[in-house]
């Protein structure tokens, strides 16, 4: 896939806000500082319905949503973890057990204690803001998403 602008993306963010099978789907975000990584969650969370400031998680780790319709997001940034055992000393095994959408950015930092998520994305800076989107789906849940996409 191939995002020539910002539009772009946001369009990718809506088609998938549109998929019933996202409320509990796991999205793991790879890419490279600058790559969109936050840009595509923001996006998508608006899509989804989110109001008000949509904050980067990078010192939080976590921010947590609550949609209107009750939809739980939990939008994870780990590019500050150090080893693995920082996510479970965290209680995210807890967080990952409940319903609903689960979005990490920099998963490789805490790759031996995540669950196989549905879809894996990886964004790639091209020239002119332009973007190269890798989508690689692991599970039943993934492949319907990314058909839908």
């Amino acid at each position: 896939m191939h995002w020539p602008d910002e539009a772009a993306c946001e369009a990718t963010a809506r088609a998938l806000a549109a998929q019933p099978l996202l409320r509990d789907a796991f999205i793991e975000l790879h890419g490279p500082l600058g790559a969109g990584k936050t840009t595509l969650v923001r996006h998508l969370l608006r899509a989804l319905g989110v109001q008000g400031r949509i904050k980067s998680p990078t010192y939080a780790v976590l921010e947590p949503y609550e949609l209107p319709d009750g939809l739980a997001v939990s939008h994870f940034d780990f590019y500050r973890f150090e080893d693995a055992a920082e996510w479970s000393d965290a209680g995210f095994r807890d967080v990952f057990a409940q319903p609903g959408l689960k979005l990490a950015e920099w998963p490789e930092k805490v790759a031996d204690a995540l669950p196989p998520p549905d879809l894996r994305m990886e964004l790639e800076p091209q020239e002119d803001d332009q973007r190269a989107v890798t989508l690689q789906a692991l599970t039943p849940r993934g492949l319907a998403l990314l058909q839908a996409l």
